[in-house]
């Protein structure tokens, strides 16, 4: 709140409007005593709302007896406003019935100060409504940075995202559909999910989750698709490998209390089978063909960033023709989870997952049905990122 050795509020821009030019030079006298040294003057209301328009100030001292325009409707004027909403106005008066005073505030006054002047009380309200005012500036400047920063970042998010054109190579060359559900939270988490194209029409599948919200959890998320990307070329195909790999970088990119629960696999038409590791995530889902029951994968590794040297198991799913494998992120888990139903166990998700493919039935989009259920459990403002990773097989000729 300081600039130098000067309070913040020093430098506000303060309206003193007064039709007496005695009262002006008095409260501009004990302004600038009292360190105050932007003072602008209005000698009526008329004058008083051509300089506001000109230069809003900080403060407007406002006397409410005036010929001509009176402070009330000066009051009711900038009110009218949306610019001038939060404009603090300071009313000087000489009325004391509580009608009087009533009628001031419900034409927009802020606060009242008594005539004759008492120059504590005029300086001592003059500051707190200052200290408000520059408060409120720095909130309004915070929050459009945050919100310019989440946008910034949430663009970054979109380009990271596997394009429409690696969808449709990997449908020509590994017989999939790849589609995906993502419902960012209002101040963003740290979900991000991603593909890497293998030999013999394989290709590796991820979906990272990083602890807590807000820009710098997505910039993590950020650096750590940049990292899963350098280490595709090496150790792509061992997923077991790959992820003791990233937790050891991990831990020395992040700091200290940083984590991230991460699933990554590789899903192999040939071999009919998904392969992956798993650090501390949702259990992955085979939606097995004709009605089979559904396949929940083992999840059970420790969260990557936190110690180094963690190894991770390497566990196999069957992956058939017709198959669907979902990964997922905890949010997607607790949402159709119902908030902890049956003790939070699983079995609601359980329950949601199999009527949406009950639903669907064989020849249907159990897809779309599973999303409109995300999509009625959340609301339009979810708490968290929730992502739904969806990869389904083609059935044999």
């Amino acid at each position: 709140m300081f600039q130098g050795d000067r309070p913040a509020t020093a430098d506000c821009h303060i309206l003193v409007v007064d039709d007496t030019d005695f009262n002006r030079t008095l409260i501009g006298a004990l302004l600038t005593e009292a360190g105050f040294h932007d003072i602008a003057y209005a000698k009526d209301g008329f004058d008083a709302l051509s300089q506001i328009a000109a230069r809003t100030p900080d403060l407007v001292i406002l006397d409410i007896m005036m010929p001509g325009m009176d402070g009330f409707e000066v009051c009711r004027r900038l009110r009218a406003d949306h610019a001038y909403a939060d404009l603090p106005v300071l009313v000087q008066t000489a009325l004391s019935s509580s009608d009087d005073r009533n009628k001031a505030f419900a034409s927009g006054t802020t606060d009242l100060i008594s005539k004759p002047l008492d120059r504590a009380e005029l300086l001592a309200r003059v500051r707190i409504h200052l200290e408000n005012r520059v408060l409120i500036r720095d909130l309004q400047c915070y929050r459009a940075r945050v919100e310019g920063e989440l946008a910034m970042a949430r663009s970054m998010y979109d380009h990271l995202l596997p394009s429409p054109a690696l969808r449709a190579s990997l449908k020509d060359s590994a017989g999939v559909d790849l589609r995906s559900h993502i419902l960012l939270s209002s101040d963003m988490g740290g979900n991000i999910w991603g593909v890497l194209p293998l030999d013999g029409g394989r290709f590796g599948v991820f979906l990272l989750d990083m602890a807590g919200r807000g820009v710098s959890a997505a910039l993590n998320a950020f650096r750590m698709h940049t990292l899963i990307h350098e280490l595709a070329p090496t150790l792509g195909d061992r997923p077991d490998a790959f992820l003791a790999e990233l937790n050891d970088r991990a831990v020395t990119l992040l700091e200290l209390g940083e984590h991230a629960t991460v699933i990554y696999g590789v899903v192999d038409g040939a071999a009919g089978r998904f392969t992956y590791a798993a650090a501390a995530a949702t259990h992955p889902l085979v939606i097995r063909p004709d009605g089979a029951a559904l396949l929940f994968g083992d999840a059970t590794g420790r969260p990557v960033g936190i110690t180094a040297g963690n190894r991770y198991d390497a566990c196999t799913l069957p992956f058939p023709p017709g198959a669907r494998l979902a990964l997922y992120s905890n949010g997607v888990l607790e949402a159709l989870d119902g908030g902890g139903e049956d003790g939070g166990d699983g079995q609601a998700f359980d329950r949601n997952v199999a009527a949406a493919v009950s639903a669907a039935g064989d020849d249907g989009d159990a897809f779309a049905t599973l999303t409109a259920a995300l999509a009625a459990a959340l609301g339009e403002t979810p708490p968290d990122d929730h992502t739904l990773v969806w990869i389904e097989r083609g059935r044999a000729a």
